[in-house]
């Protein structure tokens, strides 16, 4: 799942910045990649557990989409506004992939329900 939000994040940048240069709009420097780690030499205290990698990811998807939507309603543009709405359906797949393994592993823990009591004193 993280290699889709990786992959999904990398075509997004590709076909941004190809609009940007279309435009003439000049890019920064991008920084380089990181290293690759070994995981065995990551010491388990410090390692991220699998709930909160997960957690990270939803709330991250839950921002794109919130950012995907508002692009899509303030752009004048039909192209950056179609090209946006496509973000946002891949987004809202993932989002979707991300609930139903967190349901699965048992991840989502539910609020407790809120109950009216009234006291009949």
């Amino acid at each position: 799942m993280l290699e889709e939000a990786k992959d999904n994040c990398e075509q997004e940048i590709k076909q941004i910045e190809a609009l940007l240069k279309e435009n003439g709009v000049g890019l920064p420097p991008s920084p380089s990649d990181r290293p690759k780690a070994c995981l065995e030499e990551i010491p388990v205290g410090a390692r991220f557990a699998d709930p909160e990698i997960v957690a990270a990811l939803s709330v991250d998807t839950a921002a794109g989409l919130v950012a995907c939507s508002k692009i899509m309603g303030e752009a004048i543009r039909e192209d950056i506004s179609a090209m946006f709405g496509q973000f946002h359906i891949q987004k809202a797949t993932l989002g979707l992939k991300v609930l139903r393994l967190n349901k699965e592993k048992g991840w989502l823990i539910p609020p407790p329900l809120h109950v009216n009591k009234t006291n009949d004193c």
